[in-house]
């Protein structure tokens, strides 16, 4: 593996992708694997402009706002693309805790295959493996709402946006082809799945 493994979790609020990252870390580095963790919000150097648009977004729902927060996000991805990937250690596992795939489940207005066009056009890189991470809406809703910090979403305040939005990253799991991980039983056995897909790609 000459060049780093690209892996992206992405999903809707309250999947588990935060807590199964972890996992997969820990586990492919007990078999002595170079893993690297990134994110895409910390490597965005263009973020606090964004989320200000997504914030006003939140307020007053507009596809022409909703077009330009999916530009500004998939330039940023194009930087990280350009300036951060590459500088990584040949040989190593990248696992990035969300990529473009998880606009399917927040871009309400924007037809996914718009963001995907846009983000392909800009040059942002197509990981190796997209690991879709997804539960009943019901229950990552209760698990969001659980955590300390609560909900925490800028843009998802309802159950019945949550429900959509779910529903559309689904669609789109299924449409694009990426794996399918339903992280609903024991994290245990969700990251032996995606430790077993990985290894295939080693």
């Amino acid at each position: 593996m000459p060049h780093p493994l690209f892996i992206s979790f992405d999903g809707p609020k309250g999947t588990g992708k935060t807590t199964l990252l972890e996992a997969v870390t820990q586990a492919l580095r007990c078999h002595d694997l170079k893993v690297i963790r990134l994110c895409e919000r910390n490597n965005d150097p263009t973020r606090a402009e964004t989320m200000a648009l997504v914030n006003r977004l939140a307020r007053q729902p507009d596809p022409e706002l909703e077009w330009q927060v999916c530009q500004r996000l998939a330039d940023s991805r194009a930087w990280i693309s350009r300036q951060v990937l590459p500088g990584q250690p040949a040989g190593s596992i990248l696992l990035i805790d969300r990529w473009y795939p998880s606009d399917a489940a927040f871009r309400r207005q924007v037809p996914f295959a718009e963001v995907l066009r846009l983000n392909l056009e800009r040059g942002v890189r197509v990981p190796d493996l997209h690991v879709g991470v997804v539960t009943d809406p019901q229950l990552s809703w209760a698990r969001a709402a659980a955590r300390s910090r609560g909900l925490g979403s800028t843009v998802m305040q309802r159950f019945e946006e949550h429900v959509a939005a779910t529903q559309a990253f689904e669609q789109a799991l299924t449409e694009q082809g990426w794996l399918a991980c339903r992280n609903e039983g024991s994290v245990e056995a969700a990251t032996r799945h995606l430790v077993a897909a990985i290894g295939e790609l080693l």
